[in-house]
């Protein structure tokens, strides 16, 4: 699948992911910091964002859609980022295709089975009527019942548009999402690693990356370094952006 993909700044190839029920536009803030050091690609997993949708929603397609990219842009090796799923899809790339990456930055996501805990947000998609939305404004109310929490709200609703004739549409694929859900919470297998330089960002009061993790994720990440930022929870670049910032550029740029 050709993915949508923005490239801003020079240098070493920086591709990152976005977690599920987001987009490449959830990093362009930072991703313009990082561009001021690295080529970076902010990519649309499919069924995301500006990207096309399929029916098809697992981990092995989503990799092999960012292995197309690398391949249609002549990239072959690159530092890889990736955000919760982003961050999954980031890890088997990683294990499967080691040759391909320099670097790798996985934030608040471990390689560990996750239970489905995405229905509160589907009921929300579900609450709004489409057909007849007058505003943005609508749409936040419709979902309030289902999805209390504001900044929740306001995320997912970063993925409502009007097309060419003015109607409200999703820009996820929401029924693939949703038939697929349990995919995104499965875990990587025992017999796949990276023997590359890892660094796994994980925010203090996040519950996605505990302690129990670290054994786990230095089996499959042997090289890998664990770090926790204080104050940010799940979405890390939101919460704590100057501190991912340094962290993730410390890393990047270490020798070795």
């Amino acid at each position: 699948m050709k993915l949508h993909f923005k490239t801003i700044g020079t240098g070493k190839p920086l591709i990152i992911l976005h977690g599920i029920f987001g987009s490449s536009d959830n990093w362009q803030t930072l991703g313009k910091d990082f561009a001021k050091y690295a080529n970076v690609y902010l990519v649309d997993l499919r069924n995301h964002g500006k990207s096309p949708h399929s029916d098809e929603f697992n981990y092995k397609t989503m990799v092999e859609d960012i292995v197309e990219l690398l391949d249609d842009e002549g990239l072959e090796k690159v530092n890889l980022l990736g955000h919760s799923m982003g961050g999954k899809v980031a890890m088997y790339l990683a294990a499967l295709h080691p040759e391909k990456i320099e670097r790798l930055v996985v934030v608040d996501i471990a390689p560990k089975y996750y239970p489905p805990h995405h229905q509160q947000i589907f009921d929300g998609f579900h609450s709004v009527n489409l057909t007849t939305l007058k505003s943005r404004k609508d749409a936040d109310e419709q979902m309030t019942a289902a999805i209390p929490n504001f900044a929740v709200r306001q995320f997912i609703l970063k993925n409502l548009y009007r097309d060419t004739k003015g109607n409200f549409k999703w820009k996820l694929n929401i029924e693939a999402i949703e038939k697929g859900v349990k995919e995104v919470g499965t875990s990587l297998k025992a017999d796949v690693s990276f023997e590359g330089h890892s660094l796994f960002i994980a925010g203090s009061k996040s519950d996605y990356i505990v302690d129990d993790d670290y054994q786990m994720i230095q089996s499959l990440f042997p090289h890998a370094e664990i770090i926790t930022i204080n104050g940010a929870g799940h979405w890390v670049h939101a919460e704590k952006p100057d501190e991912l910032r340094e962290s993730v550029l410390n890393f990047l740029n270490a020798q070795g």
